[in-house]
């Protein structure tokens, strides 16, 4: 197989003259199963379908959108692996200079708010064709949510692009019925009840006991065994307690077995979420993760430096989809959901064998995993027909007795592709749950981990140390991280390996004080971590925290959370991560202060900065040293010496 076309010579050398579905997407083309692009165009194409793709098209003119010419039954929209606005810009709104998923790292290959921008071209441009958006952007963003950048909360995506069609999640079993329903003639207008999908409606296409619902008028958080009627857009973006209210109701029904359809009002029209759709299975994810992808990004970016993005997946395996941890500021439970859906081993195990042949392998698997690497099946048995429980999570605030904790088969499966010829090491790097790890009541799985599949170091997430901050994140009690990191070490000490944690930390996350982050940077201290690199909390569009930082609220319990909002306050939460750094003094100086912790400035042991008379004075000898080395000697050390007196 080949490259899905890109220009209309491509189409000529298929004997193509038109589409049936155009693809418009916001990455580069890479063809690897890591990218939403790539397998949904792969999926549309084993079912027959003639698919291009036209991927970073210049949204400021007309020519790039007409390339494909105009397709037969629908353009296809998305952003992109990542939000556009996360994409630009970082936590502290500054935009990025570099984009991975864009030829050479570029910048500025889409715009801000790509989905809309797209989709409104596209509707200009190819009139009454079906326009269906999908991919994380118009995942996330599909009610009306709070937006970080704009500071406000924003009417559903599926309003302001003008699309006929949401999908969202992964999007495979919705897209194949929507085509189908196409095909056979079914105007867009008309395809309203697709699992995993949302519309747009008016009062007349709502089912009877909606409407009946609505014009009572009890339509606020109202339900029955097949439907919830939210709170309108324009009532949770005046009162942030209806907000809260709102997503903690959409939390709870994304589960594919036991989701409600989900209705709110946007003006005299309404956004209507069908229930998710149903968990792949085993069969259809190996089909999937089967397809002929050509593994690279398209040949037309060798010139520019290729795409950055794909050295991190490009010999990388996902083993399945899906994850039950629970953390507030993932926003998993709205795309891929807490549902594990797995591929099988013979598939796995296939594709790994295609790796060995790959050009540029060396024998070194970087990946098998997931968005939790050790979540290889369901959480307990009760989901297989119930779904997923809407009132507790499976480890959070502790582990359910239901669940099931047990590696060996994800043992098995590792063992297996370590004895593949042409492979020389298999890396985990997607995460381990460390947790569930501590769970499991047989250690040969953790041994072997730290044998065979760490290289050195094992990044893990505790994202904090301070036990009302990790209530608030959806972790564990920070005992259970003490305790995982003594038996990481005592393995590793028997097993005669000298191997690292390296910890993922999140500051200014809602519920964190300047105490908190104080804290924080003593266990640091204590743990002689010196991180080169610190998260500030991000509240990207679908997350529980994100609506934590927007109301103040807790929406599991409606309970007020201290949320640092000033940048001065997350600057300084920062800097408390990184206390060492000189350029970060002044900041945690101040910190100290307010926190009420000046004991920890000083020259003991357990100080984290020295005084500001002595800071100064060290300030200026490394100042000092710094003149020697640049004038050597044309500047004696008596003088540079003299200096500072």
């Amino acid at each position: 197989m080949s490259f899905l076309p890109v220009t209309k010579e491509d189409m000529e050398k298929r004997g193509w003259e038109q589409l049936d579905f155009l693809y418009i997407s916001g990455d580069a083309y890479v063809d690897h199963p890591s990218f939403g692009h790539a397998i949904i165009t792969r999926l549309l194409e084993s079912e027959g379908y003639r698919v291009g793709i036209i991927p970073q098209p210049d949204w400021r003119s007309n020519d790039d959108f007409m390339t494909l010419g105009r397709p037969k039954y629908g353009v296809l929209i998305s952003s992109g692996v990542i939000d556009s606005m996360v994409n630009h810009y970082t936590a502290a709104k500054k935009p990025r200079s570099e984009d991975q998923y864009s030829p050479g790292g570029r910048a500025g290959m889409r715009p801000d708010r790509a989905v809309i921008v797209y989709s409104n071209k596209a509707r200009e441009l190819f009139k009454d064709v079906p326009i269906i958006i999908g991919g994380i952007e118009a995942s996330l963003r599909r009610f009306a949510h709070y937006d970080y950048w704009e500071d406000k909360v924003r009417r559903s995506i599926l309003f302001d692009s003008k699309a006929d069609i949401l999908i969202y999640g992964m999007g495979e079993k919705p897209i194949l019925e929507i085509a189908k329903l196409l095909k056979s003639g079914t105007p867009a207008g008309d395809i309203r009840e697709v699992r995993g999908t949302a519309v747009i409606a008016g009062m007349d296409n709502l089912k009877d006991e909606v409407r009946k619902c609505i014009e009572e008028g009890n339509s606020k958080e109202q339900s029955s065994s097949s439907f919830r009627v939210l709170s309108s857009y324009e009532e949770v973006a005046k009162d942030k307690l209806l907000y809260a209210k709102a997503f903690k109701i959409q939390y709870d029904e994304q589960d594919s077995i036991s989701g409600a359809t989900l209705i709110q009002k946007h003006g005299d029209r309404f956004l209507v979420q069908n229930p998710p759709a149903l968990p792949m299975t085993v069969k259809e994810m190996d089909r999937v993760y089967a397809l002929p992808y050509e593994r690279t990004y398209h040949p037309m970016y060798e010139e520019l430096g290729g795409v950055p993005a794909i050295k991190e997946v490009e010999f990388s395996i996902t083993s399945h989809r899906g994850c039950y941890g629970g953390c507030s500021f993932c926003a998993l439970n709205f795309h891929q959901g807490r549902i594990i859906q797995s591929r099988s081993q013979a598939s796995i195990i296939n594709e790994a064998k295609k790796l060995t042949w790959q050009p540029g392998f060396k024998g070194y698997i970087h990946d098998i995993g997931g968005p939790t690497a050790n979540f290889r099946s369901r959480a307990c048995e009760k989901q297989v027909k119930h779904g997923a429980c809407k009132e507790r999570q499976c480890l959070y605030p502790a582990p359910c007795r239901h669940l099931k904790a047990d590696h060996s088969e994800y043992l098995e499966l590792l063992r297996k592709l370590r004895e593949i010829e042409g492979i020389k090491k298999v890396f985990i790097r997607s995460g381990i749950r460390y947790d569930y790890l501590m769970l499991d009541k047989k250690d040969d799985f953790f041994v072997e981990l730290c044998e065979h599949h760490v290289s050195g170091q094992l990044k893990v997430a505790p994202e904090h140390v301070v036990d009302r901050v990790l209530q608030k994140m959806g972790k564990p009690e920070r005992k259970v991280y003490d305790r995982f990191v003594k038996k990481f070490y005592d393995i590793n000490k028997r097993i005669k390996k000298e191997q690292y944690l390296v910890p993922y930390l999140i500051s200014s996350h809602p519920g964190s004080d300047l105490q908190a982050a104080v804290e924080l940077a003593e266990y640091l201290r204590d743990m002689g971590h010196t991180p080169e690199q610190v998260q500030d909390f991000y509240p990207t569009p679908g997350t529980l925290s994100t609506c934590m930082y927007y109301t103040g609220l807790d929406p599991r319990s409606m309970t007020k959370v201290y949320v640092p909002k000033s940048s001065k306050e997350k600057a300084m939460q920062r800097a408390l991560l990184q206390y060492w750094k000189k350029e970060n003094y002044e900041l945690v100086y101040e910190a100290l202060r307010l926190a009420g912790r000046e004991d920890l400035i000083g020259f003991g042991k357990k100080c984290l900065i020295r005084p500001r008379s002595a800071a100064k004075m060290a300030a200026k000898r490394r100042a000092a040293k710094e003149d020697v080395r640049a004038y050597g000697k044309n500047l004696t050390t008596g003088k540079v010496l003299n200096k500072i007196k």
